[in-house]
């Protein structure tokens, strides 16, 4: 077979993952062909990675095709590990990593053009000096983003003129790209790219290391977006139609993902990257009433006899892995002719769409499952709102105290319900450190307790209501 001719199937290919690719996209959009949606994209990749392999059959030395097949050996093998023993509950932190290995490897295919010394158009250089740039901004800042969700950096760090000392970095390292760009950065060799690369690495760093808890689900979007748009830069660089498609439709998709997470905080991603979210911990709290505690036996008669209960689950149920026993719940209390829904906040968790894989792994049908527009009407005619450590996405403080930092922001209408049982492990704020109004309203009881144990309480307690 002809170069020629080796090519064009290479691009053919290309052209074909990329339809897999948008086609698997749009699938994931509804939680009801989302798995499918994965299968299809996983083919595009598989697609994607075969063309290339085959290119570099004809092209490659025979060593360099060995490191490239033990690489994806290697990589493969411990995706493969990890996807299978990962936790659910740790499922956003290994969103973090993934995503920040991705832009890490566009950093490297730029560190690798940069670093060569070769010959370049000014558009070819500015296309790597901006995907290795912004692939080493993700990849650290992902890293960072990792640690927080693992707890193994369990403080914001912040301090005075940190914004300012951010915006040193940001400068740094844009003069070095602007200098590597010129040409006259290249000359200076190793130095001046190793210096770009380090304070980029730096940024990331430092933009993430003040961000607290609360918003990571933004921020994970956020450098999803910045991952997608530095592969698609650095597919500019290797002329590759795959990298570029796929870099577009990723960093598209994150933007506006992105854009809706920002919405339904009623922030922007300005105040998200740079406001310190959440650094006092009472700001702008209006929680005048006294937290009213209740029995499991109690809540589980009441919740027996109601007519219609609305769950609206959280980081709480997360941790606590409750999920299979919510569900054991909620089949209880179907099989005695209880109404139940879900009530989905697009915040609640660690990422989005934490809450419904959570639901989704303990069988949950999609039908029981609902967002905040589609059921914040019903919250009226609920018997009993049942919250499940789930906090700022149910304090009506969003709707009615001005001075409060989540003022604006669209909540999960559960103080409007007859009765709020509230599941939370103590007396203390949630993650981003504002007290919850919603906690001392008059129709609102306490179960405090491991979310798991707390439910399976209320589970011998339906039982027992029989």
């Amino acid at each position: 077979m002809s170069s020629f001719s080796i090519e064009t199937l290479t691009q053919l290919s290309y052209l074909a993952a990329a339809a897999l690719f948008i086609l698997g996209l749009k699938r994931m959009s509804s939680p009801v062909t989302a798995v499918s949606g994965v299968r299809w994209a996983g083919l595009g990749m598989l697609v994607a990675t075969l063309a290339t392999l085959t290119l570099l059959f004809t092209s490659a030395s025979q060593f360099n095709l060995i490191l490239v097949i033990a690489a994806i050996g290697v990589g493969g093998a411990a995706a493969w590990i990890s996807g299978k023993r990962v936790a659910m509950t740790d499922m956003p932190q290994m969103i973090a990593l993934y995503n920040g290995m991705g832009g890490g490897a566009a950093a490297a295919i730029a560190a690798v053009k940069l670093f060569s010394g070769d010959e370049h158009s000014i558009v070819h250089l500015a296309m790597a000096v901006s995907g290795g740039f912004i692939g080493a901004v993700s990849f650290s800042g992902s890293l960072i983003a990792f640690a927080k969700l693992q707890g193994l950096i369990t403080k914001s760090v912040r301090f005075g003129g940190q914004k300012f000392l951010n915006l040193a970095i940001l400068l740094v390292t844009v003069g070095f790209g602007v200098m590597l760009v010129s040409g006259a950065g290249l000359q200076t060799g190793l130095p001046m790219v190793t210096l770009f690369f380090g304070f980029a690495l730096l940024l990331g760093v430092a933009m993430t290391l003040p961000i607290g808890g609360a918003d990571m689900p933004v921020v994970i979007s956020l450098y999803n977006a910045l991952t997608g748009l530095a592969v698609g830069f650095e597919g500019f660089v290797l002329d590759n139609a795959a990298m570029i498609i796929a870099g577009t439709v990723v960093g598209a998709a994150g933007t506006l993902l992105t854009q809706l997470m920002a919405k339904a905080m009623n922030r922007s991603l300005g105040n998200v990257l740079f406001s310190n979210f959440g650094e006092t911990s009472v700001a702008g709290g209006t929680a005048t009433g006294t937290q009213k505690p209740i029995e499991a036996s109690d809540a589980g008669i009441m919740m027996a006899y109601a007519q219609k209960i609305i769950i609206v689950p959280g980081y709480g149920l997360a941790v606590a892995q409750a999920q299979h026993k919510v569900w054991e719940l909620t089949q209880l209390l179907i099989d005695r002719g209880v109404k139940v829904r879900f009530a989905i906040h697009p915040v609640a968790g660690r990422m989005p769409g934490h809450m419904n894989v959570l639901l989704a792994e303990a069988g949950v049908p999609y039908d029981l499952i609902s967002d905040l527009d589609e059921i914040n009407a019903e919250f009226e005619t609920a018997d009993v709102a049942l919250i499940i450590g789930a906090n700022d996405v149910v304090n009506p403080d969003a709707r009615s105290n001005k001075s409060s930092p989540i003022y604006g922001m669209p909540i999960l209408n559960a103080d409007k319900a007859r009765n709020v049982i509230v599941i939370k492990r103590g007396q203390g704020q949630g993650f981003s450190g504002i007290d919850n109004a919603l906690f001392g309203l008059d129709q609102t009881r306490m179960l405090y307790g491991d979310a798991q144990a707390a439910v399976s309480q209320l589970i011998q307690a339906v039982k027992a209501a029989e």
